[in-house]
């Protein structure tokens, strides 16, 4: 396919009950990515999890009636993080994967994330290959009466993820003494993530475990950090963690309560594998919005930085293509290729925390490895029925940009792209004076808003 209507960077996402993310569109999903994965005469299964959303109550039947109408299993394992989709997916050997979540986005979006047997997701290809399904007739892939597929609900779901988490964490390690903040964003890791830090000994304080279909990622979590911060620093506790609504992306702050962001943790695992003689492809793959700073100090190590388009399934193509085990984005995408095929916040956390107990020092010493260059995004929100690609294109735009990368030219970055997710044009500039990266966003944030008029 020419263009994609459903499927942007990260699975399908949109408001819930409203096209694309309608039970109607999900059922067609689930019939389509079914039919796509039935492969040979064996019993054909998908895993489904969702994180807290009110909507994942009319998202999940209709996937699974999608599902079972092309002959395939449906195992449900309730609220996990996205991770544990992918980990359940290898482990029960099912063909299928899928997680229900629109990860940092408020209640009322919604999403359809497919992860394939080997639990990495799908590749561009392939999720085009599903949308021309979903888009044509798939009345020939319904399955005859005797042959229709079955659901049955996994209990024991979370305490599998629980225990895979916890093999990640160094054998020989607690966490005994230490006394840490746990944000799970209202979602899909409320009860599992204190759950995981506890079981290895820290003392956990709990926030944002209290989901009621609506307050997912609402003022906490790693979108809204700032009540973390506060209990870190009011609990004297050791270290906060903030994690989304699905879980697959963890922001941290020291005891003072200043934030270290997916960079500073890279940077910290980077230099543990490096240091143990476990880091391979001999440096880190990050996306375009990583800062200079860490690319600056991992070449002081002698490290290499990959770049990356923006998002995690890109920076996990680019490691299995170059050999790579460490990559991430700055916004806690943290992906351990020896444990994970996705983003995963909780066994990111626990290796930040392995670094902190086997240092015996506090987390601001610990935990900022680098210096990093100024650096400010913008967002610029698209009025509705305004195409992005034709305010990019537009003279006033072009012209603008071209003039900042002439200014910026060896000494900073510049980078405008648009949402994949949402109706936004991002901005994106960093340079070692700051007070012209203040300058540049925001002359091209209003350049941009005219343009959007």
């Amino acid at each position: 396919m020419s263009t994609r209507r459903l499927f942007g960077t990260d699975g399908v996402r949109g408001l819930a009950n409203a096209d694309p993310m309608t039970a109607d569109v999900a059922m067609r999903i689930g019939m389509a990515a079914g039919h796509r994965f039935t492969r040979g005469d064996h019993r054909h299964s998908v895993v489904i999890g969702k994180d807290t959303r009110l909507s994942g109550y009319l998202i999940e039947p209709a996937l699974t009636a999608g599902f079972i109408s092309v002959g395939m299993d449906v195992v449900l394992v309730g609220p996990i993080p996205t991770p544990g989709i992918a980990m359940l997916t290898r482990s029960l050997r099912a063909d299928l994967g899928v997680m229900i979540s629109a990860s940092h986005n408020p209640y009322h979006d919604n999403g359809i994330k497919l992860f394939g047997p080997d639990g990495f997701k799908l590749s561009d290809a392939i999720e085009s290959e599903i949308e021309a399904l979903v888009d044509g007739d798939l009345s020939a892939t319904r399955a005859p009466s005797a042959k229709l597929g079955r659901a049955k609900r996994l209990d024991d779901a979370a305490g599998r993820y629980i225990e895979f988490a916890k093999a990640t964490f160094p054998r020989g390690l607690r966490l005994d003494g230490l006394k840490i903040v746990v944000d799970c964003a209202h979602g899909a890791a409320y009860k599992i993530a204190p759950a995981v830090f506890w079981e290895l000994g820290a003392q956990v304080v709990k926030v944002g475990v209290d989901p009621d279909g609506f307050n997912v990622n609402r003022d906490c979590g790693s979108l809204h950090p700032e009540r973390m911060r506060e209990l870190v620093v009011s609990h004297n506790a050791h270290l906060g963690l903030a994690l989304d609504g699905d879980a697959d992306r963890v922001l941290l702050c020291d005891e003072h309560g200043n934030m270290i962001d997916g960079d500073q943790v890279l940077a910290v695992i980077a230099n543990q594998l490096r240091r143990d003689r476990q880091l391979e492809g001999g440096g880190v793959v990050a996306t375009v919005m990583s800062n200079l700073g860490l690319e600056r100090y991992l070449g002081s190590i002698g490290l290499t930085m990959k770049r990356t388009a923006v998002g995690d399934r890109y920076v996990v193509e680019a490691m299995r293509n170059g050999g790579y085990n460490l990559g991430g984005e700055q916004s806690g995408h943290i992906i351990m290729g020896k444990h994970a095929t996705t983003g995963d916040g909780i066994i990111a956390g626990l290796q930040v925390l392995a670094a902190l107990v086997q240092s015996g020092k506090p987390a601001s010493e610990t935990l900022r490895m680098f210096s990093p260059v100024p650096q400010k995004l913008q967002n610029v929100k698209l009025p509705a029925g305004k195409d992005a690609d034709a305010i990019l294109a537009a003279k006033p735009v072009t012209a603008a940009i071209a003039d900042v990368e002439k200014k910026l030219f060896g000494k900073g970055r510049l980078l405008i792209r648009k949402s994949g997710t949402e109706a936004l044009i991002r901005i994106m500039a960093e340079a070692d004076d700051a007070a012209e990266v203040d300058r540049i966003v925001a002359s091209l944030s209003e350049t941009i808003s005219k343009a959007a008029a």
